[in-house]
């Protein structure tokens, strides 16, 4: 069909063109090409006419030529749009450390645009409702829905928002990790552990129970999922928000020589840390944590030094390379990310972190791997003697899996929860045959389930996925990535 309509379009264009030859004055336009005259085209009598008559043709190749692309176009299109959807499947942007996944894998994004975002503190009605009618329809012993949602509309009409019960705020919380379309985690969503904390709103108070966060979760090392959710965003209440991306984070230090000794994400917000009063050690070292950073409308930003009995680390080595510990490798047990908003029914939690354990490529093929963190591929490869001199040889490959195996042997030796990525995917495809049996459908974003190492060799490569966003949801506002990044600008004022 789409060939029959080009054809035709040449056949339009060809008899069209008959018109463009050579006028000659007092003549009729068919007599350079010796064709009889029709009788009703205009003779050409002065040059106004031989211009008026060129613009006309020139103005009907123009549509000819309109018609043709258009037509080559309808035909091309499903091609086109085919290509267009399986690379927008099949491609893999750089991730983002706030994910809102327990169990990360990516930690390098690109910088965000500056650019100020004002959410509205008023509660969509429809959006309460829906939650509602989702809790209450797999929650069967609340009842009947329609009592507390008219107590909830209510409130609404009365002050903008509602207050959730602990048994709402603790599902939609357990149901924002289950719909996170980015987390590869999602297995033992149920098991979230949620801290109610609405009631603390000043800096100072959720520093300290950030610190008793990480002392819970980490459980000395048999890591438990949890989430400790901080007072709600309101109409005349605005909610403290924390700058740093995880709770724990390693300076980086740009030295005179450009290199950076820690790491690069951070070297812009430890500049300006430092700038705004923060002292580093004085033997400054490739592992400091960084200070948490709470910001309230009425104190502004203020940082809190992390408490050492609240950052368990491992210290990294190889179960068959002795050198390894010579590279003095560490890192932290529990990943807390710290800067997503929670939103359930439509009241937003700004300041809610929470954290699952680790992946083994979270940290060796990513944090420690990426050209733009700490970029240890190359400096292991020398060490194991490889032939770096042409990529060929694959020597990328070999360092990145001794360096991911150092990482899951460390974690697994000092007692910490860690999983790997082949396991991890097998899990999560039990977690989407769950959802299935169960009526939902289980939103999956492809790039970001695959893992970063031996994608191809993990089931989860081998399948496409809904992608639909869901609420409850955990969301990485704009200003709050670029404020994890940079420490600007600032929530308030």
């Amino acid at each position: 069909m789409h060939e029959h309509q080009i054809e035709r379009a040449r056949h339009v264009t060809t008899r069209l063109s008959g018109f463009a030859g050579p006028a000659v004055l007092g003549l009729s336009p068919w007599t350079p090409v010796g064709l009889r005259d029709p009788g009703w085209m205009p003779r050409i009598e002065t040059l106004t006419d031989v211009a008026t008559w060129l613009t006309v043709t020139a103005l009907g190749l123009c549509l000819v030529a309109g018609v043709q692309h258009l037509v080559a176009f309808q035909a091309a299109g499903p091609r086109l749009r085919g290509q267009q959807r399986r690379r927008s499947i099949r491609r893999r942007p750089e991730p983002v450390a706030g994910s809102g996944c327990p169990v990360p894998h990516g930690s390098s994004e690109p910088r965000p645009r500056a650019r100020r975002r004002v959410a509205s503190t008023e509660v969509d009605r429809g959006e309460a409702e829906e939650f509602l009618r989702l809790f209450h329809a797999e929650n069967p012993e609340a009842g009947p829905v329609e009592a507390r949602l008219e107590a909830v509309l209510r409130e609404i009409d009365a002050t903008g928002t509602y207050w959730h019960t602990a048994e709402e705020l603790a599902f939609g919380a357990r149901v924002a990790w289950r719909n996170n379309a980015r987390c590869i985690g999602r297995l033992y969503w149920r098991s979230l552990q949620v801290r109610d904390l609405r009631t603390v709103g000043d800096a100072e108070g959720v520093a300290t129970h950030c610190f008793g966060h990480l002392r819970a979760a980490g459980n000395g090392g048999k890591i438990r999922p949890m989430i400790s959710v901080f007072a709600p965003e309101a109409p005349g209440r605005p909610a403290p928000r924390i700058w740093n991306e995880q709770l724990i984070r390693y300076a980086g230090y740009e030295l005179p020589d450009g290199r950076v000794l820690g790491d690069p994400r951070y070297v812009e917000l430890t500049r300006e840390l430092v700038r705004r009063g923060w002292r580093p050690p004085l033997a400054r070292g490739a592992f400091d944590v960084l200070p948490l950073v709470v910001e309230t409308a009425a104190e502004g930003p203020r940082m809190f030094p992390l408490p050492a009995e609240a950052v368990h680390e491992v210290e990294l080595e190889h179960p068959e390379l002795p050198w390894f510990r010579d590279l003095r490798l560490r890192w932290h047990a529990v990943p807390v990310i710290s800067n997503s908003r929670l939103v359930i029914g439509g009241v937003s939690y700004p300041t809610a972190p929470f954290n699952g354990w680790y992946m083994g490529t979270e940290i060796g093929a990513r944090n420690l791997g990426d050209k733009d963190r700490y970029d240890l591929v190359p400096e292991v490869a020398r060490r194991m003697g490889l032939d770096t001199s042409r990529e060929a040889t694959l020597w990328r490959d070999r360092a990145l899996v001794e360096l991911n195996r150092a990482v899951l042997h460390s974690y697994q030796a000092a007692g910490v929860a860690i999983t790997d990525h082949h396991t991890e995917s097998v899990r999560f495809l039990t977690h989407v045959e769950r959802e299935e049996r169960a009526g939902r459908s289980c939103p999956a974003d492809w790039s970001w389930i695959v893992p970063p190492m031996s994608g191809s060799q993990t089931p989860v490569f081998h399948r496409y996925y809904d992608t639909a966003e869901q609420r409850p949801a955990f969301v990485t506002d704009p200003d709050a990535a670029q404020r994890g990044l940079l420490g600007a600008p600032r929530a308030f004022g």
